[in-house]
């Protein structure tokens, strides 16, 4: 163990913020940090709109299921795969271009998801807290144009950046032996790992719910697999111009 490792397992989501602000320099360090990255072949398919404007951030935290942090975080953060700005670079170099690939669409949502980790990360160090909004994505036509995103741009999550008000338990996860696999895919014994996982994270909720909430984390789940989730983002993609061939 060290320092980063203790850092990273450490993780919580953070929902309730101070009312201190984040200094400019620690703001664009952060962002720098997010910046190295690994990204697919140097491309940098990202972009971060940093919204200031607290009708926008309202108008977002409505978008997003109406969540409040969304508003009162000290900096909101909407993290945009991108690639109008590399296709249109390579084009004023004289690439016959080609949108539209799956690929690409893979590529800027991987490039923005690592990005936004190392932002994550850099501002943990730092003591700030942090939570990402999924629920973005929940409507992305408003989003885009709220934000006035181009074509070959979409918001894949936000995330609420301030000083930590609450000081909530780390969430467990899932025994290393179900994720870690050697050589193969290898299921045998995974149905009994997630049994007792169940179990932990049935003492995990009524801990921090006071009794309030008895689930597990497989009940937690079926939601996500007894419904269509977000069918309308096919179909939005589409329109942006992402993932048709």
């Amino acid at each position: 163990m060290n320092p980063t490792i203790e850092l990273l397992q450490s993780h919580r989501s953070i929902r309730k913020f101070t009312g201190e602000r984040i200094p400019r320099d620690l703001f664009e360090a952060c962002i720098r940090a997010g910046q190295s990255a690994a990204t697919s072949n140097h491309v940098q398919a990202y972009t971060i709109i940093h919204v200031v404007n607290p009708e926008k951030r309202a108008k977002l935290a409505e978008l997003a299921g109406g969540q409040a942090y969304v508003h009162d975080s000290s900096d909101f953060l909407v993290f945009c795969a991108d690639m109008k700005r590399p296709t249109e670079a390579a084009a004023r170099a004289g690439a016959d271009v080609i949108s539209g690939m799956t690929e690409q669409l893979l590529v800027a949502s991987i490039d923005t998801a690592l990005m936004a980790q190392n932002i994550a990360i850099a501002a943990e160090s730092a003591g700030l807290g942090l939570c990402y909004i999924g629920g973005i994505r929940n409507n992305p036509a408003e989003v885009s144009e709220l934000l006035e995103l181009p074509e070959h741009v979409y918001p894949v999550f936000g995330m609420c950046l301030g000083y930590p008000d609450q000081d909530p338990e780390v969430k467990p996860r899932l025994p290393l032996a179900s994720i870690l696999k050697e050589d193969t895919y290898q299921d045998a014994g995974d149905e009994d790992l997630v049994a007792g996982f169940d179990e932990t994270m049935r003492g995990y909720y009524r801990n921090r719910t006071g009794g309030t909430k008895d689930t597990t984390w497989s009940e937690q789940l079926k939601p996500l697999f007894t419904s269509k989730l977000r069918p309308h983002m096919q179909g939005f993609l589409h329109e942006r111009g992402f993932g048709l061939k």
